[in-house]
C-alpha cells in the first residue's frame, strides 16, 4: 500500500516535469512513471494520478491528445472505408485543441498520417480536382 505521502510527492513530482510548458509528451510520462516505479507507485495507479493532475491542473497530456484523435480517425475510416480531406481536417482541429497549441501544426498533421499508415486506414483524395492532401503530408 502506498502512503499518501508518496502519492503526495509524485503530484509534486509531476508539477515539477509540467512547470515550464504545462505539457506531459510521452518521453516525459515515462520518466514521470519511472520515478512513481522507484517510490513504490504501481504504472496503472501513476498513470491515473497523471490523469488526474493533468485534468484538475489544465496540463496536456500527449497520449491523451493522441487518443482521441485516433478514435475520431477510426470512426471515420470506419463510416465509408475512408478518411476525406474534412473529417482530417476536423481531426486536426481537435487535436490541436487538445493539446493546446504545444505541438506544431505540420508535427500534428504527420503524427495523424502515421497513425492513419498503422492502422491501414485509407485515405479518400484525387477525385474530379485531383486533390493530393494526404500524400503531400511528409512524414
Amino acid at each position: 500500500m502506498v502512503t499518501e505521502e508518496v502519492k503526495k510527492q509524485f503530484v509534486n513530482y509531476i508539477m515539477l516535469q509540467v512547470f515550464d510548458d504545462q505539457y506531459i509528451d510521452r518521453q516525459e510520462e515515462k520518466k514521470i512513471l519511472e520515478e512513481g516505479i522507484r517510490n513504490g507507485l504501481g504504472i496503472e495507479e501513476g498513470q491515473a494520478i497523471i490523469r488526474q493532475v493533468s485534468l484538475e491542473k489544465g496540463f496536456v497530456l500527449e497520449r491523451e491528445a493522441e487518443e482521441r484523435a485516433k478514435e475520431m480517425l477510426d470512426t471515420f475510416a470506419h463510416n465509408d472505408g475512408k478518411v476525406d480531406k474534412r473529417e482530417f481536417e476536423d481531426t486536426l482541429a481537435i487535436f490541436k485543441s487538445h493539446s493546446k497549441g504545444k505541438l506544431p501544426e505540420p508535427e500534428m498533421k504527420k503524427r495523424l498520417k502515421l497513425m492513419m499508415v498503422e492502422n491501414d486506414w485509407k485515405a479518400k483524395e484525387g477525385g474530379f480536382f485531383g486533390s493530393k492532401w494526404f500524400s503531400e503530408i511528409v512524414v
